[in-house]
């Protein structure tokens, strides 16, 4: 329901929702608690809580880094779910659990489902996991009270992204461009495609994410999708001030800057 209603909200003051990824853990896992309430404050209106993996194949060197950095820090699946616990004893901000599927088939889904619904967190994306592929798994975090977010990607054919839009709550991701995440000085073209198709199919909100990170490309992705997802950026500000008693004030300046660069448009799909 936080992910419906924000995106309901966001609609009704024609406002694309601003999303970070921040990897859990990273640099400790007493960290990611601050570093969330951080972003609410710059602006933030949904926090991806990416779980540390160790060997992340969708994303680039500085994601990988951070998930290094986690893991050593002692991050588990479960302690995810605890910093969520956490985070939502302080504020509704959506939480939208990103993970792999190994850590998850490892805790077992039913299991991941109940134990995620009970710490607050409102949706799962499984990076790897294919829509064609996700057989009873998607159903069962649905029951639990879980969105399910898939990914379309420009090289998706059509049969794929009625899938994706078909198995998708909440919203879904739509990839900007193919390869792995990290910061890019210009935006791929094709998104604009990829948004028109997918508007044809689905009514569900759509966000765009892979390779943004400046206040520029938040306007320009903010003009045409529901959702402008940045991840890197933060990620990488997090490793240069790891060890900064500013740290916090960063992200939070950061995402400020982000936030305040968001287009106000009409003619939002309903």
């Amino acid at each position: 329901m936080r992910i419906r209603s924000l995106f309901e909200r966001k609609r009704q003051q024609g406002r694309p929702a601003l999303i970070a990824y921040l990897t859990a853990g990273d640099p400790t896992p007493e960290h990611t608690p601050r570093l969330a309430a951080a972003l609410e404050r710059g602006g933030v209106d949904l926090i991806e809580l990416g779980v540390p993996f160790s060997d992340p194949i969708a994303d680039g060197p500085v994601i990988q880094a951070a998930s290094e950095r986690s893991l050593a820090a002692g991050t588990t699946l479960p302690l995810v779910l605890e910093m969520a616990e956490e985070i939502r004893k302080h504020s509704e901000i959506p939480l939208l659990l990103f993970s792999y599927l190994n850590p998850v088939l490892r805790y077992g889904s039913a299991a991941l489902a109940r134990d995620a619904k009970k710490s607050g967190i409102d949706g799962v994306l499984l990076t790897d996991l294919s829509v064609e592929e996700a057989g009873s798994l998607a159903p069962e975090m649905r029951r639990a009270g879980l969105d399910t977010v898939f990914l379309a990607s420009p090289t998706s054919p059509p049969r794929r992204l009625a899938l994706v839009a078909e198995h998708s709550s909440g919203f879904v991701y739509l990839v900007s461009r193919t390869g792995v995440t990290g910061e890019r000085e210009s935006l791929s073209e094709s998104i604009h495609e990829l948004v028109a198709s997918l508007r044809k199919i689905t009514t569900l909100p759509l966000a765009v994410g892979f390779g943004i990170s400046t206040p520029e490309q938040v306007a320009k992705v903010g003009a045409l999708a529901d959702g402008v997802v940045v991840g890197s950026a933060f990620v990488r500000l997090v490793e240069r001030y790891a060890s900064s008693s500013d740290l916090e004030g960063k992200l939070e300046t950061f995402a400020r800057s982000l936030s305040s660069a968001m287009p106000v448009r009409a003619g939002v799909p309903k």
